[in-house]
């Protein structure tokens, strides 16, 4: 920690923990696979879009790591302006739409989360008697079970439209299909669980009657997310869009294990970001590599390619099966630790949520059908096989899948204590709030503020 504004309380504070440090790993290791990605695609302004690509991890560790309000604030806003180049210069062919929606979506919430940091920033100095915006001060403060509702929907709105959350969601297919494979990858692998971690790191430590009184309208949001997104992937006939909604599919999962508040399932959502994070990204690289050998993303295009392209449909076949949540593979520890967590205060959720992953067989399943079986049409016969540069990116994602899927452990050790005290302090504030009288908080409130 290190002040850098003392007359405005603004301090340089950073630090990691088991929530935040393989949100920070998974960043640091997709960068380099998106790079690959980018090796031949990318044809104008090279030297900009690596400047892009670099900007956007630095303000992602940012997000990660950071422990300031105003920094986090600043990282989170700064991210915006390398994925909108990234979309809008080296996007397809409607990529100047998809980016401005993705700025106006993004900047809507990031505007009502300024707003709390405001407030939060005034009650410190009216309260702990000098401005602040560091972490361990803002939960220091007593606020009325009023503000904690306000000040929650502040920063929540913020983080679901970043992860995104049902109704929130609309940006994100048409982000998704116009950005650049690389694009593509950082998106789904990382600034998609900036939403997620926010939930965590704030809206749970600092707001915890808001999430309280909140919880069961997202429990149902989540749920909705999880069988709307299926449905629209089942009907898509552009690969990419595909993915994109079994995105808002698989986070829904995310989401419902955050606000059901067990340590099982908050601990099964940390790990199914990163699980979401390297099976959604590995599909988008795979996308990527196909659109560069056909320059078609339309399922109806192929067919047959398991006979043209037998390791990359081998590969393609893992990286799905991954994805629907094969024992064996990564996401299947963090789904049953989330549906498992989430059974006992929701069960009825569980039951419901429990369809979006026979959906995700259903639909990931029948593109593989239509992609890679059937006769082989004209135009994909002759393709290349995957070549060295292309095993050099897919290959570690393989690994670290199979080893998620069968050895957690490691990853599960690191994240469980931190899960474990954030649930804990959650259910003790609860507890403080229920045993003192609502009318004594607020008139500790008034006498503090005074």
């Amino acid at each position: 920690k290190i002040m850098w504004i003392p007359a405005w309380g603004i301090s340089y504070s950073v630090g990691v923990d088991g929530i935040s440090l393989f949100l920070i790993l998974l960043t640091t290791f997709l960068m380099p696979i998106a790079v690959l990605a980018s090796w031949r695609s990318v044809e104008k302004s090279i030297a900009g879009f690596m400047v892009s690509l670099l900007v956007m991890e630095s303000a992602m560790v940012g997000v990660f790591s950071v422990l300031d309000l105003f920094f986090f604030y600043i990282f989170w806003e700064a991210m915006l302006i390398p994925m909108y180049f990234l979309i809008g210069i080296w996007g397809s062919k409607y990529r100047i739409y998809a980016a401005i929606k993705f700025v106006l979506f993004t900047m809507v919430g990031s505007l009502l989360m300024l707003v709390g940091i405001l407030y939060l920033y005034s009650q410190t100095t009216a309260q702990l008697g000098a401005a602040s915006l560091a972490y361990e001060d803002m939960s220091r403060l007593i606020l009325s079970s009023e503000t904690h509702c306000w000040l929650f929907l502040a920063f929540a709105l913020s983080f679901a439209i970043k992860i995104p959350l049902f109704p929130f969601h609309t940006w994100l297919p048409d982000a998704h299909t116009e950005a650049p494979t690389a694009g593509s990858i950082i998106l789904a692998g990382v600034l998609l669980k900036m939403g997620g971690y926010g939930f965590l790191r704030f809206c749970v430590p600092l707001f915890p009657l808001g999430m309280e009184e909140f919880t069961p309208l997202i429990i149902v949001l989540a749920v909705v997310g999880i069988i709307y997104g299926a449905l629209m992937a089942l009907v898509q006939s552009d690969v990419k869009r595909l993915v994109a909604y079994s995105s808002v599919s698989h986070l829904g999962f995310v989401v419902l294990g955050i606000f059901a508040l067990t340590s099982r399932s908050v601990t099964g959502s940390v790990i199914q970001m990163v699980n979401h994070g390297l099976a959604t990204g590995a599909l988008f690289l795979l996308v990527g590599m196909l659109y560069e050998r056909r320059h078609t993303r339309m399922i109806a295009d192929f067919g047959g390619l398991a006979r043209s392209l037998p390791r990359y449909s081998v590969v393609f076949m893992i990286v799905v099966l991954a994805s629907v949540g094969l024992p064996g593979l990564n996401s299947f520890v963090g789904e049953f630790l989330i549906l498992s967590g989430a059974y006992e205060p929701y069960p009825v959720a569980v039951v419901i949520s429990a369809l979006g992953i026979i959906l995700a067989a259903v639909y990931l399943l029948w593109m593989v059908e239509r992609v890679f079986f059937g006769p082989v049409k004209e135009e994909n016969s002759g393709l290349k096989d995957l070549i060295h540069r292309e095993w050099l990116a897919i290959v570690p994602m393989i690994v670290l899948m199979i080893w998620l899927g069968i050895y957690p452990k490691p990853f599960l050790d690191k994240i469980e204590p931190s899960v474990d005290k954030l649930v804990k302090d959650y259910k003790t504030a609860l507890v403080e709030f229920e045993n003192a009288p609502i009318e004594f908080n607020e008139e500790r409130f008034e006498e503090v503020t005074e």
